[in-house]
């Protein structure tokens, strides 16, 4: 079983819907934010079946977006920006296998430059922020074209496990000092970024390994350094696993924007599938 997250630089929620019609069986949640001009659509399901979804997604998004003039506040390498496949059962070797064999498709069939992140063949693993930095500078791209799509730019595809994207909306905050907190954050097991938001600011995080340093471990320690009055609340962006509620109190979970319906165990339950969720997030 695997679970493929694939980020999309999208102009509204709108295109997102019709885009997430093409996903197949394997869409399980889509998540669309006007201001990050983003959508994160989480597919599930058999490698098999699930490479088949991701590829016709892929080709739809092809064929309609068009990176030139896309606004929003979200870091990104092109249309098909990222697109991790992951481990939901403790071995990355299967999605190792799937990033790999979508990496050639991607290239061939669209034309994009792709660039490979997590573990690579040479033993190395590779992150998602090298990628970002060094993308047609210092590192070219794994598969295709040596230079950027003229309206798709390029596309990061990676193998991790699991991990947790998650938002803090701050208020009275000015985006200098929001910046500082996601700078203090950051470590080996949060990735964060602030971004500028018409209702204030945001900061954004990836949490590596969610049942070592969680949303509630990420939203106390802003709460220290701002004070409660200043946080709004939190966001879940798709999908997490349940082991992150169980060690939350449930009493929070409304704040910080986690359910039990947006668990990748009660979803994969009530899509009929198996899985069992083992092992941290990884690069």
């Amino acid at each position: 079983m695997l679970e493929c997250v694939v980020n999309l630089s999208v102009p509204s929620r709108d295109e997102a819907v019709l885009l997430g019609a093409f996903a197949g069986a394997s869409l399980r949640d889509l998540h669309h934010d006007d201001d990050h001009g983003r959508a994160v659509l989480t597919m599930i399901g058999e490698p098999t079946a699930l490479a088949t979804d991701v590829r016709a997604l892929a080709r739809v998004g092809a064929a309609r977006l068009d990176l030139t003039g896309h606004v929003g506040v979200h870091p990104r390498l092109g249309a098909l920006d990222v697109v991790p496949f992951v481990s939901l059962e403790g071995d990355l070797g299967a999605a190792v296998r799937a990033r790999d064999a979508a990496a050639t498709w991607f290239a061939t069939a669209l034309g994009v430059p792709v660039f490979l992140y997590g573990p690579l063949a040479d033993g190395s693993v590779r992150t998602l922020p090298e990628v970002r930095r060094h993308a047609f500078t210092g590192l070219a791209p794994d598969h295709g074209p040596g230079r950027p799509h003229p309206r798709l730019g390029a596309s990061a595809l990676g193998a991790r496990g699991v991990l947790v994207a998650w938002n803090l909306r701050l208020r009275d905050t000015a985006l200098e000092e929001a910046r500082e907190v996601a700078r203090a954050l950051r470590g080996p097991h949060v990735r964060a970024l602030a971004f500028a938001l018409p209702t204030g600011p945001q900061i954004s995080c990836n949490l590596l390994d969610p049942l070592e340093v969680g949303p509630s471990e990420v939203y106390d320690a802003v709460s220290a350094r701002l004070g409660e009055a200043r946080l709004v609340g939190g966001e879940l962006v798709g999908l997490a696993p349940r082991g992150v509620l169980e060690r939350t109190d449930p009493a929070r979970w409304a704040r910080l924007g986690l359910s039990e319906a947006t668990t990748i165990e009660a979803v994969v339950a009530s899509a009929g599938l198996g899985a069992t969720l083992e092992g941290p997030g990884a690069p």
